[in-house]
């Protein structure tokens, strides 16, 4: 089945608290999307955010991201009064993360304090296996940080007895962290219902590694490499590559497979379970590092010197379907690629991705031209990580650009639709493309810059650019291309 899709994070819609969330609208976008003939809405990591906004750094590989809470339904069902609602200067523009962080705790405290008191949150706590540890984490978190390596050796450690005590000490704090989640799986599941309706298919992001600072790490520190204080051993990383010549040092620590093997792979399982209650498909995010992991010792001042070290490779991704059956995976098979890698994607039948940005100026076999892509394939003209079609254009070699004219037979002067038609038209199955090339912008608003800290993760669309006219223009290419199912 041919299809289309675009790649939207929840906090880039429109809304008027500093951030878009899964609230009105994000129903409004389902009934675009539907307009525009997609069938996919493509997301980030659904977790909460490092201080820096980022959803691929999250202190919880479970936990939904409270900061996507729509504060208009929560006013709707009576958790909040309109004059408990945050302000926020100049809301429209830019996702600041420390600033609607700031904004929003009051209104999400009072929320969280009437759902305790009204709801049964033992009931819904024992529902989550991994809910206890991220609440306890999260109510230290917020007194005194999210590094636990900082904490008192007790907490550190996990001692019976400090626990105890925290237990104790913050149980108003982890009673409202439970309930920011029975709010957020409450949001979710009507978002969903709508997205059904739509018929539209919700993909969800699962990255490979998780943050040391996470009460995933800290709950389950034989999990990973660590040593008896909790330090790393050894971190995450890329090797050097034409972008980077000194590699990239991501800083998570790496797995314990063995440990995890001998749990029968029951913490992947259990994250795996969780993510695909809430989306029809997971995109997981560095798929090569199931096959193997570049690892670095902790200290190292680049990732020059790391090693590539197997993973836990097809054990894991059978373990899953044993335990969950066909879980529709879609692998992100871009960067190191070696053939173990493509062997163990094809085996398990998984689709993986082609990025039309990095098909040009090469050579005319380069997978990822689109007379070369296979059906089993996602093809994107750039994703999240990747500039704008029209940021890519405007500072690429003229080699580069020569080549991306003449093989799109374009003149350059629509780049960004004609890399949309190219996509649509491709042998693919699926062709996803990303909000701000739909609407042609330029680098300005691009999403991340991989190996920089700062300054991503900030890009918002005004409410203007759900118009018919846009989705009209997309719902054509898409029936051109016959990528249009028509729901009854």
């Amino acid at each position: 089945m041919r299809r289309a899709g675009i790649l939207l994070h929840p906090t880039s819609l429109p809304g008027p608290y500093g951030s878009g969330d899964i609230g009105p609208a994000a129903r409004e976008y389902l009934a675009w999307l539907e307009a525009a003939g997609q069938r996919i809405w493509q997301m980030l990591p659904l977790h909460p955010v490092d201080g820096l906004g980022s959803p691929y750094a999250s202190p919880s590989a479970f936990a939904g991201n409270p900061m996507l809470l729509s504060v208009d339904d929560m006013v709707d069902e009576g958790w909040l009064r309109q004059v408990e609602k945050p302000y926020l200067a100049g809301a429209d523009r830019r996702f600041v993360y420390a600033r609607v962080a700031e904004a929003r705790a009051p209104a999400l405290t009072l929320a969280a304090e009437r759902v305790s008191s009204q709801v049964d949150l033992a009931a819904y706590r024992r529902t989550k296996r991994w809910l206890d540890d991220w609440c306890l984490y999260a109510a230290i978190a917020d007194d005194l940080g999210g590094d636990w390596l900082r904490w008192p050796q007790g907490l550190r450690d996990r001692e019976p007895d400090a626990i105890a005590a925290a237990r104790d000490r913050y149980g108003v704090a982890i009673d409202r962290h439970a309930a920011l989640q029975w709010l957020f799986d409450r949001q979710w599941s009507r978002l969903r219902r709508e997205a059904k309706v739509r018929g539209v298919d919700l993909w969800g992001d699962l990255p490979y590694m998780v943050s040391h600072a996470s009460a995933d790490v800290w709950a389950n520190r034989e999990l990973f490499q660590l040593d008896k204080d909790g330090e790393p051993i050894v971190i995450s990383g890329v090797p050097p590559d034409a972008f980077s010549p000194e590699g990239q040092l991501w800083g998570h620590p790496q797995y314990d497979n063995a440990a995890h093997r001998a749990t029968g792979w029951a913490w992947w399982c259990d994250r795996v379970e969780s993510l695909i209650e809430r989306v029809d498909a997971v995109r997981l995010d560095h798929f090569r590092g199931i096959a193997a992991a570049w690892h670095v010792q902790t200290g190292a001042p680049n990732a020059l010197d790391g090693e590539w070290v197997e993973g836990p490779g097809a054990e894991l991704l059978a373990a899953i379907r044993d335990r969950l059956g066909v879980v529709p995976i879609i692998a992100e098979d871009l960067g190191v690629i070696t053939p173990d890698v493509e062997a163990l994607r094809d085996d398990f039948e998984l689709p993986g991705m082609a990025i039309l940005e990095f098909a040009f100026g090469e050579h005319e076999d380069h997978a990822y031209l689109p007379h070369n892509h296979r059906k089993e394939l996602v093809v994107y003209p750039g994703t999240h990580d990747n500039d704008t079609v029209v940021g890519w254009y405007q500072s690429a070699g003229e080699r580069t650009r020569d080549h991306a004219r003449r093989y799109l037979n374009a003149s350059g002067n629509d780049i960004a639709w004609d890399f949309i038609r190219a996509a649509y038209r491709s042998h693919a199955d699926t062709a996803i493309i990303a909000m701000q090339d739909a609407l042609a912008l330029d680098g300005g608003s691009r999403m991340n810059v991989p190996g920089q800290a700062e300054g991503n993760w900030g890009w918002r669309m005004g409410r203007e650019a759900m118009n018919v006219a846009l989705a009209h223009h997309l719902r054509l290419q898409v029936s051109v291309s016959g990528r249009l199912e028509e729901i009854e």
